[in-house]
């Protein structure tokens, strides 16, 4: 019986950590290539990403819309309406300042770290890459202020945070750019 006890007592102990939460993309990520941090946060349950830093500024000038071509990139939207579809995988949008153009994402979670990051063209000429979790603030470059701290993994399941300072910046930009296309028709 004492047997029975202690293999239960071990049974219960490791499986707590297998019960753990999963790791969350809320925070700040720098890009593969290092030029950029991605700033991640959960806006109305969708996991939206912005650039925080930037080694050098830069303007939004490859975009097809002529009225955000003057744009900084620092703030702009990067990641876009990134929605849960199962455990650990957001799937959306992403923009690439290079090129103006947006394409079909879905994000996920390597280890606590690591983002993985994949992008699709026609729904099947897919690449990816990896981005690193921000450990310690950028030196030079240009950034926006730190968030302020909070329980990433809360405000993840939560859904229906205090509005962050992200959150607030995409509201606005899809404000005007729904001002924008009312004023075109």
């Amino acid at each position: 019986m004492k047997r029975l006890f202690d293999c239960a007592a071990i049974l219960a102990l490791t499986s707590g950590t297998a019960l753990a939460a999963d790791p969350s993309p809320i925070g700040d990520w720098r890009v593969k290539d290092g030029y950029a941090n991605i700033r991640i946060d959960n806006c109305g349950g969708k996991l939206w990403g912005i650039v925080a830093w930037e080694k050098a500024a830069g303007k939004d000038v490859e975009n097809p819309d002529p009225a955000k071509k003057a744009r900084p990139t620092l703030g702009m939207p990067i990641l876009l309406a990134m929605a849960p579809t199962r455990p650990n995988r957001w799937e959306g949008e992403i923009y690439n300042s290079n090129n103006g153009k947006v394409y079909t994402s879905n994000i996920s979670m390597v280890d606590e770290n690591t983002l993985k990051l994949e992008g699709c063209v026609l729904g099947f000429l897919c690449g990816g890459e990896n981005w690193n979790r921000v450990t310690t603030p950028p030196v030079g470059g240009v950034s926006l202020p730190s968030p302020p701290q909070m329980s990433k993994q809360a405000n993840l399941k939560k859904g229906t945070p205090a509005m962050s300072d992200l959150c607030t910046r995409i509201a606005s930009e899809n404000a005007s750019t729904d001002n924008n296309t009312a004023a075109r028709k």
